[in-house]
């Protein structure tokens, strides 16, 4: 199948039900501290990666282990909803599906999280080799590193064989040691300063490297870093300050954007990382893990008014 054959977008990795709480006053630890405002809704950084760009209008494809049980139940169901295709998600009998608690201050930043995502860890090489024939199909790849280290690097030499570009999402700074040394077959790597700092040597050019042309490292409102083999580094800052409601979902957000940039102008990395700075900038504005305001038309508005 050539590239030109090929068409939408792939997710695999964590999907699990968010629980957010916020305190009401400082953190204390060691001993209960009063909270308010337990909101539930589906998450998991492939998941919500999928669940945006599924909003925006592209064809996309979830990738995903979840439980039979009411969680997982409903998973698939909001995914059916916002139209993500769900062939390859792995329902797994008699497990609990994921979950992730997010404790937020009174001003919606993250104090710390806690996240089980067992199943996760059980989309291993021969259980992905079920949806083997369902990543030859797509345009693009995205990846979480909540995948075990073994599919990770299965990815990757999948890409190398296939020619299908791979664009990995950091998770956290502990699942750093999923990525392989040998980084050929990824096309782009999204990950922030501190998970960069984890990896050892935390200089693009290390993992430049390693074999990814494209690495982009966030830093929160202090913009975000593009890195492309042959060309200087570009710092971009985010859009103008808004009120912050949540930061749950803006990083992923973040990554739909410039997934659906490099889908669209796959060598324009600082163009794709504009857009996904726009789609968090409106992500940080609602309670919401995905902004229920982004849409075909969204895209269609931004795209054309990024610059070339």
């Amino acid at each position: 199948m050539t590239a030109a054959e090929r068409m939408g977008l792939v997710c695999i990795g964590g999907a699990n039900i968010d629980r957010k709480l916020r305190l009401l006053g400082l953190l204390q630890m060691g001993t209960s501290n009063p909270a308010t405002g337990q909101l539930e809704t589906p998450g998991g950084v492939a998941r919500n990666v999928a669940e945006n760009l599924a909003r925006l209008g592209l064809p996309t494809q979830l990738i995903c282990a979840v439980g039979d049980d009411p969680g997982g139940r409903a998973l698939l169901a909001q995914a059916a909803d916002v139209g993500l295709g769900t062939q390859g998600c792995w329902v797994a009998a008699g497990e609990t599906t994921g979950s992730y608690t997010a404790v937020l201050d009174d001003s919606g930043a993250m104090l710390m999280a806690l996240a089980a995502m067992p199943l996760t860890d059980q989309l291993t090489p021969e259980l992905l080799h079920k949806s083997a024939a369902q990543r030859r199909q797509a345009a693009l790849i995205v990846l979480d590193l909540n995948l075990p280290a073994d599919s990770v690097a299965l990815l990757l030499r999948e890409a190398q064989s296939h020619g299908v570009p791979v664009v990995a999402v950091a998770v956290s700074e502990p699942k750093m040691s999923r990525l392989p040394q040998d980084l050929r077959g990824l096309q782009c790597l999204i990950l922030n300063r501190g998970e960069l700092q984890a990896l050892g040597d935390p200089s693009p050019a290390a993992l430049h490297a390693r074999g990814v042309p494209q690495l982009i490292v966030t830093d929160g409102a202090q913009g975000v870093v593009c890195s492309q083999v042959g060309s200087p580094p570009q710092h971009l800052t985010p859009p103008p300050a808004t009120a912050v409601t949540d930061v749950t979902g803006a990083g992923d957000a973040f990554a739909a954007g410039v997934c659906a940039g490099l889908w669209q102008h796959p060598h324009d990395l600082p163009r794709a990382a504009r857009l996904g700075l726009q789609l968090a900038a409106l992500t940080l504005q609602t309670e919401a893990t995905v902004s229920p305001d982004i849409s075909p038309a969204w895209l269609a508005e931004h795209l054309k008014t990024a610059p070339p």
